[in-house]
C-alpha cells in the first residue's frame, strides 16, 4: 500500500472540491481497502465521506424514495419502507456478503465495487481492466465465473453486486454531484459494458460523488423475487442471479421486470424481452420463452457453458416465484 494524504470534508461541496484523478472517496472501504492492499488501486489522496449528511432515507417528490449514499447496506435492507415497498431490493442485499460487511458497506459504494475476476486481482498476470492493452488471460484461461453476455475481446469480467441487479430491475436513478454541478443518471446507463475500454466500470467523472439513489414510486412489490445461485450458501458471489418482478391481473402479466447478475460486465436487462412477457399468461411456457429470448445472444467460454442452462433455469424459477409471491402467507 502506497502512502496517501487523508481528508475528511464536512459537506459534499468540499468533498467534490478536494477530488482529482489521483484521489478516491472512501466510505465503508469494504472493497477499496482490499484493492489498495493488493496494489490494484494506488490513490494519492483518500477523501473520507463518512461525515457527509448522506445517511437518510426519505420520500422523493414523485412518491418514491431517496436513499442517501452513506446509508449502510444493512440499514437499507432492514428499513421498513424498503421491506414493504421494495422487497426485491431487501432480498438482493441480504443475499450478498456477510452481516459484518453489510454493516460497513455503503449504498453508494456498492455501485462502485470492482469485479472479482481472479486475473484482475493477480498483478503477476496481464489484465486489460487493470492495465489497458496488456491482454485478457481469462479469454483462454480458466473462465468459469466469467461473462456470457455483453463481453468483448478485451474483457470478460462480471459485475459482482447483488444490490445493483435489483436496482436495475427497479429502474433506479443515481444522483451525483461534481464540479460541474448535479446530474441524475438512469441506472441502466450508469455501468458500462467493456468494449475497448474495460478499465472504465461506469460513467462517473473523476470529480463526481454519488449522493443518493432514487427509487420510483411503483415497483411491483407484491410479485417480486431475487434468486441467487452460488457455489456455497453464504459469502459467495453469484454464478447467476435473477431479479424478477411482475404486475398481474389475475394470471395475466401487465408489467414485467427482469435483470440478471453474474453474467455480464454490468447488471443485464433487456426491455424487449420484458415486453414479450406483457399480455401473456403466467405459465412455465411463458417464462421459458422469456429465458430463451434473454439468453439468445449469450456466448459461453470454454469453462462457463454451464451458465447458459443455469441462467435459463434460474430465470424460470425466479419468475415463477415472483408470480406467487403475493399469495404466500
Amino acid at each position: 500500500m502506497n502512502p496517501f494524504h487523508y481528508s475528511k470534508p464536512v459537506d459534499v461541496r468540499e468533498a467534490v472540491h478536494l477530488s482529482s484523478a489521483t484521489s478516491r472517496f472512501i466510505a465503508g472501504g469494504t472493497n477499496l481497502l482490499d484493492l489498495m492492499k493488493e496494489n490494484l488501486s494506488r490513490p494519492q489522496h483518500l477523501i473520507d465521506i463518512t461525515g457527509l449528511p448522506l445517511h437518510d432515507i426519505k420520500a422523493s417528490a414523485d412518491g418514491g424514495l431517496l436513499i442517501g449514499a452513506m446509508v449502510s447496506n444493512a440499514d437499507l435492507a432492514w428499513h421498513p419502507l424498503i421491506e414493504q415497498r421494495y422487497p426485491l431490493l431487501s432480498q438482493a442485499i441480504l443475499a450478498g456478503a456477510s452481516p459484518q460487511l453489510r454493516n460497513m458497506a455503503s449504498t453508494g459504494g456498492n455501485l462502485l465495487q470492482r469485479t472479482r475476476c481472479y486475473y484482475f486481482y493477480d498483478i503477476g498476470v496481464p489484465c486489460n481492466k487493470r492495465e489497458p492493452g496488456s491482454g485478457c488471460p481469462a479469454l483462454t484461461g480458466l473462465n468459469r465465473i466469467h461473462a456470457i453476455l455483453g463481453a468483448s475481446d478485451q474483457c470478460v469480467a462480471t459485475h459482482p453486486s447483488d444490490m445493483c441487479v435489483a436496482l436495475a430491475a427497479l429502474e433506479a436513478r443515481v444522483h451525483v454531484e461534481g464540479r460541474g454541478g448535479v446530474r441524475i443518471i438512469e441506472f441502466a446507463d450508469f455501468h458500462r459494458l467493456p468494449g475497448d475500454t474495460p478499465q472504465r466500470d461506469n460513467l462517473l467523472a473523476d470529480d463526481e460523488l454519488i449522493t443518493a439513489i432514487e427509487l420510483p414510486a411503483d415497483q411491483l412489490a407484491n410479485h417480486s423475487h431475487y434468486l441467487k445461485v452460488r457455489d456455497r450458501a453464504s459469502y459467495a458471489f453469484a454464478l447467476v442471479s435473477v431479479a424478477a418482478a411482475l404486475e398481474l391481473d389475475g394470471d395475466q402479466i401487465i408489467d414485467a421486470r427482469l435483470a440478471l447478475g453474474g453474467v455480464a460486465h454490468k447488471p443485464w436487462r433487456d426491455r424487449a424481452v420484458e415486453a414479450l412477457l406483457i399480455g401473456q399468461t403466467v405459465s412455465r411456457e411463458t417464462f421459458s420463452a422469456a429465458a430463451d429470448a434473454l439468453l439468445q445472444d449469450a456466448v459461453p467460454l470454454a469453462h462457463n457453458g454451464f451458465k447458459l442452462k443455469l441462467a435459463r433455469r434460474a430465470i424460470i424459477r425466479a419468475l415463477s416465484d415472483a408470480a406467487v409471491a403475493g399469495e404466500q402467507p
